[in-house]
């Protein structure tokens, strides 16, 4: 009987205990993740920037007319800006397209209306408004890549349809031409990858990663630079549209000869 009372002790002993370890190792977790754990995050309404401030007065002042008061854009006059980014402000002002002075089938390239600071502005206070593609940390030489081998490829591959395969442009359909890129600046290159302005298509990172972007600039600077012609004479640089020209000239000149030489023995 004795026995039967110091197992059945024993045995309430040992629930207890395991009960009071498990207590105690959540209590322990507890307190671990009350440690571990990260201040909750609020929703703070964060104040406008200087540059955006000031980028607004810039739109208010070159822009508004045409894209209206909220970047919603005006039927016939412009389109919305709405989450377009800095990358399609920087080409547009760059290139001096935009502001522009008229409507037309496209916007060709002028001396450039903006400054410098005015255009970083502008890309600020758009790229606040609905965000979109923005431009790469680097400027310059940094946007050449090393690889323009791959870039003539890839350059064939995707833009020659337009801009010719050495980069001189070319027309396209309702009025609209492709510019030649002889003295486009690797910037302005880069950000017209980015936002596929008028008729160009817009490439992301799964259609051209930026190390082939940087390889096709490298490539169009190595033919618009006026050292890469080895074959001779580089006629215009319009390479087999001037070929094929001469071809049927001399060809057609022949044929003529030859025709009068038959005449004549005749």
């Amino acid at each position: 009987m004795i026995s039967k009372r110091l197992r059945s002790r024993s045995k309430l002993h040992r629930r207890v205990a395991g009960l009071m370890a498990l207590a105690i190792a959540l209590l322990g977790m507890g307190v671990l993740y009350s440690l571990m754990l990260p201040d909750p995050q609020t929703a703070h309404a964060q104040p406008d920037s200087v540059a955006v401030r000031e980028g607004e007065q810039v739109y208010n002042t070159t822009c508004i007319t045409c894209h209206g008061a909220n970047l919603e854009g005006q039927r016939g006059r412009g389109p919305s800006l709405i989450g377009v980014g800095e990358a399609a402000v920087y080409f547009q002002t760059e290139t001096g397209r935009m502001p522009a002075q008229q409507q037309g089938s496209q916007m060709d390239e002028k001396p450039r209306v903006l400054t410098s600071d005015e255009i970083e502005k502008l890309m600020a206070f758009v790229q606040s408004r609905g965000g979109g593609v923005t431009l790469p940390e680097e400027h310059g030489g940094e946007l050449v890549g090393t690889n323009p081998a791959r870039g003539g490829e890839l350059f064939r591959l995707n833009c020659a349809s337009c801009h010719n395969f050495t980069g001189r442009g070319g027309a396209l359909s309702s009025g609209k031409s492709a510019p030649a890129l002889d003295d486009t600046s690797e910037d302005v290159m880069y950000a017209a990858m980015l936002s596929g302005p008028e008729s160009m298509p817009r490439f992301s990172e799964r259609q051209l990663s930026p190390e082939e972007k940087k390889d096709i600039i490298a490539y169009v600077k190595s033919v618009t630079n006026g050292n890469n012609n080895p074959g001779g004479d580089p006629i215009g640089g319009l390479g087999p549209q001037s070929e094929g020209l001469i071809a049927f000239i001399v060809g057609m000149a022949a044929l003529v000869g030859i025709t009068l030489w038959i005449g004549a023995k005749a």
